[in-house]
């Protein structure tokens, strides 16, 4: 893989900073943007000192839907990889009550990173060249009563990011769709994880280098996830909505 721009989306997060330094070690330029990227100062810092590379930092709000053609055409160089950490895991019980904390979290598993993506794709698209990667979740895999807000929003960007890596294709573009299982970040800092199964941020990281690198379509981090989620897509709804999973 040649050595390119690389524009991390949601660049605060724990998998965001992991990915930020796998990339900038291969010697990638980095673009690190958030929402208030003055709280990553001392990452910019770091990584340059670190691993000798430009690292720039830019504003964007997943949220801000209006804002992402700008912020795009604003960026000092188009990047050859851009991926997309963002995120909002929530809680299911007060998603379930409450409908703003609901909609908050469906936009910011879906709307927010897919629009961003979508102005990303274009100029990709006529460029003829790089990648894109959306980190998603098993949770979209199949609806659990235990996280089906977080889940519902996560299966509608597995399949944007599944159509628009049918779309981009024969432009030359690339798409990968990441699904962790859980991960041991701040935002799981509270919950009670099966060690086995939880990946830490720095293992998705190098998971989402070596997609890129291969041009992986889709990929489980912890790999197991695959096993896992293959099974329990295939219980019968019958005998499905009787588990307590």
């Amino acid at each position: 893989m040649s050595k390119g721009v690389v524009l991390i989306l949601g660049a605060g997060s724990d998998i965001g900073r992991a990915c930020a330094h796998v990339f900038a070690a291969k010697g990638h330029i980095i673009q690190l943007a958030a929402r208030d990227p003055d709280r990553l100062t001392a990452d910019q810092a770091d990584l340059q000192l670190r691993y000798g590379v430009s690292v720039s930092l830019h504003t964007v709000d997943a949220l801000e839907i209006d804002t992402h053609a700008d912020f795009v055409q604003a960026l000092p160089v188009l990047p050859d990889v851009a991926i997309s950490v963002i995120g909002l895991l929530g809680t299911q019980t007060k998603s379930m009550k409450d409908s703003v904390s609901a909609i908050q979290v469906l936009r910011s598993n879906f709307e927010g990173p897919a629009s961003l993506l979508a102005a990303l794709a274009s100029p990709f698209e006529e460029r003829g060249s790089g990648t894109l990667v959306g980190v998603s979740s098993v949770a979209g895999n199949r609806g659990r009563a235990s996280n089906y807000i977080y889940g519902s929003a996560k299966a509608g960007f597995t399949a944007y990011l599944s159509g628009l890596r049918h779309r981009l294709f024969p432009s030359g573009v690339h798409v990968v769709t990441v699904l962790p299982g859980f991960v041991d970040t701040a935002m799981t800092k509270n919950m009670d994880l099966p060690q086995r199964l939880t990946a830490q941020p720095e293992q998705v990281a190098e998971d989402i280098y070596y997609a890129v690198v291969k041009k992986r379509n889709i990929i489980y981090s912890k790999p197991i996830w695959r096993v896992i989620m293959g099974i329990i897509c295939a219980l019968p709804e019958e005998v499905f909505k009787r588990t307590g999973l």
